[in-house]
C-alpha cells in the first residue's frame, strides 16, 4: 500500500511539474498581437448636425486627423497617445507600434477621437459615436497573421465632422459692445 502512494506521488511531481514548466519567450511573444485600430470619418449632413445621425452623410473625401489615447496605468504605464491620418475614402488604418495585447486583456482603455478636417466645407467636429468625448474601440474577431506578425484589428466609430457654417452668438457680441 505504501508503494502505491509513493508511485502516485511521484506520479503527481511529475505532473505537476510538466504543468507548471515556464514558457518560452517564443511562446509568449506569439501570444502577443500587435493592436491595429480602424474605422471611417464622414461628412455629416448640416440639418443632421446634433444628433447621432449618419442619413446622407459622405465618406470624408480629404485627409482628416484622429488621436488614438490609450491610458492605463498598469496595462501601459508609458500610455499611448499619437495622431493618424486617413485616407481620401475617409478610412483609417492606425497601427498602434510599441502597443501589444493579447485576446484575453480587452484594450478598453483606448479612445479615438476627432481632431482635424482640411476641408473648410466640412469641419465642425461633432460628437457621432464619440468623436469629442473619445469613441470606444470593439473587437470584431479580425486577427492579420503572418509569419512574423500577428494583429489584432480593432474597429471604432463611425466618426464625423459636420458641414455646417460656423455660427456667430450675437448674445456673446452685444455684451461685448
Amino acid at each position: 500500500m505504501a508503494i502505491i502512494s509513493q508511485l502516485i506521488s511521484i506520479i503527481s511531481l511529475l505532473f505537476l511539474s510538466l504543468a507548471i514548466h515556464p514558457i518560452p519567450a517564443q511562446e509568449a511573444a506569439a501570444k502577443l498581437l500587435h493592436v491595429v485600430v480602424e474605422g471611417m470619418v464622414y461628412c455629416q449632413r448640416c440639418d443632421q448636425y446634433g444628433t447621432s445621425s449618419l442619413d446622407g452623410a459622405q465618406p470624408l473625401q480629404a485627409s482628416a486627423t484622429v488621436r488614438v489615447v490609450c491610458e492605463d496605468d498598469e496595462i501601459n504605464p508609458k500610455g499611448f497617445n499619437k495622431r493618424f491620418e486617413t485616407n481620401e475614402n475617409g478610412y483609417f488604418y492606425a497601427e498602434l507600434k510599441g502597443l501589444q495585447s493579447n485576446l484575453e486583456l480587452p484594450i478598453n482603455f483606448c479612445k479615438v477621437t476627432l481632431v482635424s478636417s482640411p476641408l473648410e466645407s466640412c469641419n465642425l467636429i461633432t460628437n457621432v459615436n464619440g468623436g469629442i468625448d473619445g469613441a470606444p474601440l470593439r473587437y470584431e474577431n479580425k486577427i492579420i497573421s503572418g509569419d512574423h506578425y500577428n494583429a489584432a484589428i480593432y474597429a471604432t466609430g463611425p466618426l464625423a465632422f459636420a458641414d455646417c457654417p460656423p455660427t456667430i452668438d450675437l448674445d456673446v457680441i452685444n455684451v461685448n459692445l
